[in-house]
């Protein structure tokens, strides 16, 4: 059945620093693997030698998140040469290669695990790694490997001295001889199955020791089916299976208690590591009270993986264990499985030599000479145990109490430096040169030291010492100091721990209202203190930590509002520096914030803040990645435009449908029509909309009195001859009375069909004229040379409506692309005339149509309403700019001069504009011109 195969790392091209290939034979949640070295040649090669000749039918990659090779090639050779040589390409035998992704759809964040099936034979294998992916965080071109898993099975247990001879050989690069029984255990399948717990996955994401518990408790749970003690199997199982999720909780907590101690974070650490072991204690307590936990499960962090994993079933080749050559040799040649189950009593010290820890419930208190001393330098990176808790298992070991000698944040005194921080190194005696000569070596040592409380103490110190500083003083020692501490203070600032970077501005706040003010050292001091802590200071407010973003920015804000600090106008230029699109986002909002709530304090009068470069920083902030960063930047946007309105126009594109397009801009635009006290694009659709819908409801009733009348007449034509006659008498009797007031419409009774016809169609519906000449054509020619309502469309030579010019350029025109709408007179003007148009402001303003129409011929604001359009265009003291306005008006003499000849006359004078205006409403009415009807040219 395959299995897991221990294996050790023999040889390898090279590492970084801390990334030795050795790391590759420890599989945990905290491991780090192996790396290139920067910059180095491809291709790069490992070379793996397996604790026994096998027949490998898996192998697992756990590839770099960002550093990953494109390209691995697997070879694989049965030879044993000299154990030192160098291996020579020619005596492995290829395999194939498997390529990775470049991992960027993740955004080079996930890992991914790769398998990759065969079947081939040896004892070595060599993995060659060709040349990286490029991206923009692998800046050296390296390529690293995470984690490898072997999966197959042995074939050849026949050379015991061989056998022997590869446990040396582990031994001799270890430095130790363990027994490791971490790759043992079980799994009931198939004889071709592969067990879960060989998976990779599943020692990258337990806790080791409880791995191994998990392994034990299977091997338990195989050797009760065998007896067929099912009922105990299936206690097993359900232990099996919530020991995994114990063991991914502790895998966390191991990986987050890791990057603490990194951060130097030294009190989550602590919390960390008692979570663990409170959490650990209480689950293993569980499983002793159910009689599952024994003596030899409870092996705390297991050695490196070198013996293969032991498999009961009925061949004795799988039966075989890989045992320690300080073993005797009869031992190693038993072939019988070892009892699942041993007493307490029966484990032998050499046993317990082997392990670092035990948990409390399995063991009592363990003398010092149960742990002999490991050479650190064969374990992997993060294995070996930190240099205090190496010092304290050489004093005394007790499981059961806690570790007397870590340090406790919480006990560390406040008053003052006390004790002896680490010596400076020599970078930080260069760089802190000028400091030390001023403050002393010792409090700066302090200052740089690893331990926080330290680093606290020491700027509380510097607090003091400044504080009871004497006016009496040298300016120029006063100067010294002051340049001394605000070298610490910019350090302080970026420091991780709370504490330390509270005193750093408790300090800092200090010297600008105090110190500098006290001892009368000037703007220039405080300037200075100000240019050398705000760049980390502004940093700061990009921090992962709530906390420390609010207290950053909290601080910038009343420092710039500091009557120390106002004056210089020092914070409000660096806070409108312009972002990068891609800039951090926490960043990216703490400054924004920054500056709407300092314009709303300070302004833009003689403060640091100007309209151009507040307008220049919000503009180029729109093109952020993030929705919120762009919405703050559109706020600060419309305060600015609350003060400076016209100004900041200028610096963002044209209101057209362009501009609209964009939806950052579409909610600018309306956002200045709203605090003009204008209505919005939408708000003036949506009354456009209405005014269709009603225009369009009143043509309908027109047409439909139209109509009425018509069908009237019809019935009137289809009387007796006498009834007409007497009709007739009637209009001749009445004839005198025409002059005093106009005959109502269904009392003027044409006198025969043609007129009836003549009447209606003999009209022209925009200016009120009749004319017998007024026919299909006649018409025609009359709206597209002389009508006065009307105009001819100069770009698309379209007959439009006067009153509806500007929404035909807008809207209809072929050309309308080519126009854009004026803010203020609200006419359609050419897009390239607009600006300069908008800037001199010479137009006049249009008034809402409820108050007013404007003619966009004159540019005249005049009387609302439909029939006031007929007045301007039509009167004689009307629009000046209406070039058919005159010929009207000298048409309309003669036609008024000859009313009153003959009663026959009459009776057609009264038929037409004042009759009409009775007659129909359609008079005078703003209808839209259909698209092409009048298109016809003038021959």
């Amino acid at each position: 059945m395959p299995h897991k195969i221990g294996f050790i790392v023999i040889s390898s091209s090279g590492h970084e620093d801390g990334f030795s290939a050795k790391e590759l034979m420890v599989h945990a949640p905290t491991v780090n693997g192996w790396r290139s070295p920067r910059l180095c040649q491809y291709p790069q090669e490992i070379v793996l030698q397996m604790v026994e000749r096998c027949r490998i039918r898996k192998l697992q990659l756990l590839a770099h998140q960002y550093m990953i090779s494109s390209k691995i090639e697997f070879y694989i050779s049965d030879n044993q040469p000299e154990y030192f040589a160098p291996y020579k390409s020619e005596r492995f035998r290829r395999l194939g290669y498997v390529s990775l992704s470049d991992n960027e759809k993740t955004s080079y964040k996930a890992r991914e695990l790769k398998s990759v099936y065969m079947d081939a034979i040896g004892q070595y294998l060599k993995l060659t790694f060709h040349k990286n992916y490029v991206n923009r965080y692998n800046l050296y071109s390296q390529v690293a490997l995470v984690a490898i898993n072997i999966i197959g099975e042995a074939v050849d247990h026949t050379n015991n001295f061989s056998h022997t001879s590869r446990e040396k050989l582990i031994d001799h690069y270890l430095g130790n001889n363990p027994e490791d029984s971490a790759l043992e255990g079980t799994y009931m399948g198939k004889s071709d199955s592969i067990s879960p717990l060989d998976d990779l996955a599943f020692d990258m994401y337990q806790d080791p020791e409880v791995a191994q518990i998990i392994r034990k408790l299977d091997e338990k749970k195989f050797e009760a089916v065998r007896h067929e003690h099912y009922d105990h199997a299936k206690k097993l199982k359900q232990a099996i299976a919530d020991l995994q999720k114990v063991g991914e909780k502790l895998g966390r907590y191991e990986v987050e208690k890791r990057c603490a101690v990194e951060r130097e974070d030294y009190d989550v650490a602590k919390q960390k590591k008692q979570q663990m072991e409170e959490y650990r204690l209480r689950v293993y307590q569980q499983l002793e009270l159910h009689k599952l936990l024994d003596p030899d499960l409870t092996i705390r962090r297991p050695d490196l993986p070198l013996e293969p994993v032991v498999y009961p079933a009925s061949s004795p080749q799988q039966k075989k264990t890989v045992v320690s050559p300080q073993q005797d040799k009869q031992e190693a040649d038993n072939l019988e499985p070892l009892p699942p189950e041993r007493p307490p009593e029966a484990i032998s010290p050499e046993s317990l030599t082997q392990h670092t820890f035990s948990p409390p419930v399995a063991q009592g208190l363990i003398s010092p000479e149960a742990f002999p001393k490991i050479s650190v330098e064969f374990l992997p990176y993060d294995e070996r145990p930190l240099p205090a808790i190496r010092k304290q298992q050489e004093e005394v070991y007790a499981i059961c109490e806690p570790e007397v000698n870590e340090e406790d944040p919480g006990d560390t005194p406040r008053s003052g430096i006390t004790g002896e921080p680490e010596p400076l190194t020599e970078k930080a005696l260069r760089e802190a040169g000028p400091a030390i000569e001023v403050l002393g070596e010792a409090l700066v040592a302090g200052a740089y030291s690893k331990t926080w409380s330290y680093r606290e103490d020491a700027l509380l110190a510097i607090y003091k010492k400044m504080v009871e500083m004497p006016t009496s003083t040298p300016k120029e020692d006063l100067k010294n100091l002051l340049r001394a501490a605000i070298f610490l203070i910019a350090r302080a600032v970026k420091d991780i721990v709370s504490s330390v970077f509270q005193a750093s501005l408790k300090l800092f706040k200090m010297i600008i209202t105090q110190y500098i003010p006290k001892h009368k050292l000037g703007k220039q001091e405080t300037a200075h203190c100000i240019e050398k802590a705000l760049p980390n200071l502004l940093s700061r407010t990009g921090d992962s930590s709530a906390r420390l973003r609010v207290a950053a920015a909290s601080f910038i804000q009343e420092m710039a509002l500091c009557s120390e600090v106002k004056p210089l106008q020092i914070i409000p230029a660096h806070l409108v520096q312009l972002l990068k699109s891609n800039s951090p986002t926490h960043l990216a909002m703490s400054q924004l914030d920054l500056v709407e709530r300092l314009l709303k304090d300070l302004g833009t009068d003689n403060t640091g803040f100007t309209v151009d470069n507040v307008m220049k920083f919000a503009t180029a902030t729109l093109e952020h990645r993030v929705y919120e960063v762009r919405e703050t930047a559109i706020r600060i946007i419309l305060d600015m435009y609350r003060q400076h309105r016209a100004v900041v126009l200028d610096y963002l594109p044209p209101d057209d449908a362009n501009a609209r397009k964009n939806v950052l801009y579409k909610t600018l635009f309306d956002g200045f029509a709203k605090i003009d006290g204008r209505l919005t694009e939408g708000e003036v659709k949506a009354q456009k909309k209405v005014a269709t819908e009603e225009s369009e409801k009143q043509k309908k009733d027109e047409i439909k009195a139209l109509q009425g009348q018509l069908a009237a007449l019809k019935e009137m034509q289809n009387d007796t001859p006498k009834e007409k006659e007497n009709d007739i008498l009637q209009s001749n009797n009445q004839g005198a009375s025409t002059k005093k007031a106009p005959l109502p419409a269904t009392t003027e009774v044409p006198e025969d069909q043609s007129s009836v016809a003549n009447y209606l169609d003999n009209l022209c519906i925009f200016c009120g004229e009749r004319d017998e000449s007024f026919t299909e054509e006649g018409l025609d020619l009359h709206y597209w040379k002389r009508c006065p309502m009307l105009t001819r469309c100069e770009h698309c030579k379209q007959v439009v409506e006067i009153a509806s010019l500007t929404e035909h350029l807008l809207t209809e025109c072929d050309k309308k692309d080519n126009f854009g709408k004026c803010s203020r007179c609200c006419e359609a003007l050419p897009k390239d005339e607009l600006p300069r148009h908008v800037k001199g402001k010479a137009c006049n303003p249009a008034k809402p149509e409820k108050v007013a129409n404007h003619c966009p011929l004159c540019h005249e604001n005049f009387a609302p309403g439909e029939e006031a359009w007929k007045v301007h265009l039509m009167g004689k003291d009307g629009c000046c700019m209406n070039q058919r306005r005159v010929p009207s008006l000298n048409k309309s003499l003669p036609s008024q001069s000859t009313a009153g000849k003959t009663a026959g006359a009459t009776a057609l004078n009264r038929s037409g504009p004042a009759g009409t205006k009775l007659r129909s409403p359609v008079v005078g009415s703003k209808i839209p011109t259909p698209r092409g009807g009048f298109n016809k040219s003038n021959k």
